[in-house]
């Protein structure tokens, strides 16, 4: 089984004075969670959509999605955990409880707040996580990437052909991604933020997946003007 896990869990802290998590913010004509969501629930290979929140809002996202979600189209609704990957463990878990742990699903994980991920990047990260186990779908770093270890002085300037910039969907086969989290130490877990790292640190390998530089993270208010932009592009009469 194929099964999309949507995380949505940002408080929206960086959108400046807004009350609400960033991804029911309105874009064009609906939340910026319903644009994501459509993009999994309309794709064939998907057979399953969760989304992940945070506890309080559970309820205001099964509303949204009774408003604007056409019949026929089914989202589980979860609560998702303090930390990034304490909301990936819920996904595991609702997939083991619901789907059985012995099957090898594959599990898209993606953010709540990038809805312009592509069918293509869709049907690649589904390709890819079956053939390698997991996955990331990143672009090629345009800028020089400058490291510094005391966020003061310069360490090092990566080459930056080799640098890349990640995005999501990042995609797993389950199984080996539920190891691998069990595997972790505490002190892993707590500077854990990126999954796919839980497969680099043991030494597992991580495929990519080409990104798209539309394919965008609306974190900031600037980011929003740019989705309302990108929106109405995607938009235009005569677009597939």
């Amino acid at each position: 089984m194929v099964i999309a896990a949507i995380l949505a869990g940002g408080s929206g802290s960086r959108m400046g004075n807004s009350a609400m998590p960033k991804q029911f913010l309105p874009l064009g004509s609906k939340p910026i969670l319903l644009h994501t969501l459509e993009k999994f629930l309309l794709h064939p290979e998907v057979e399953r959509v969760l989304v992940l929140c945070p506890h309080a809002w559970i309820s205001f996202t099964n509303d949204l999605l009774a408003e604007y979600l056409p019949r026929g189209m089914e989202v589980t609704v979860l609560a998702g955990g303090e930390t990034r990957n304490n909301t990936l463990q819920n996904a595991l878990d609702y997939v083991d409880a619901h789907f059985g742990g012995g099957e090898d699903h594959i599990l898209l994980t993606h953010d709540a707040v990038r809805p312009f991920v592509s069918h293509r990047i869709i049907s690649e990260n589904i390709a890819s996580a079956r053939e390698h186990g997991a996955c990331d779908t990143v672009i090629p770093a345009t800028d020089t990437i400058v490291e510094s270890a005391d966020g003061t002085l310069i360490s090092s300037i990566p080459e930056r052909k080799m640098m890349f910039q990640g995005q999501t969907p990042q995609s797993f086969r389950a199984n080996k991604l539920r190891s691998l989290m069990a595997q972790l130490q505490a002190d892993e877990a707590a500077i854990l933020t990126d999954a796919c790292k839980i497969f680099t640190m043991r030494g597992e390998a991580v495929a990519m997946v080409r990104g798209e530089t539309h394919n965008i993270k609306i974190t900031y208010p600037y980011d929003l003007k740019v989705a309302q932009a990108l929106l109405g592009l995607e938009q235009e009469p005569g677009d597939d």
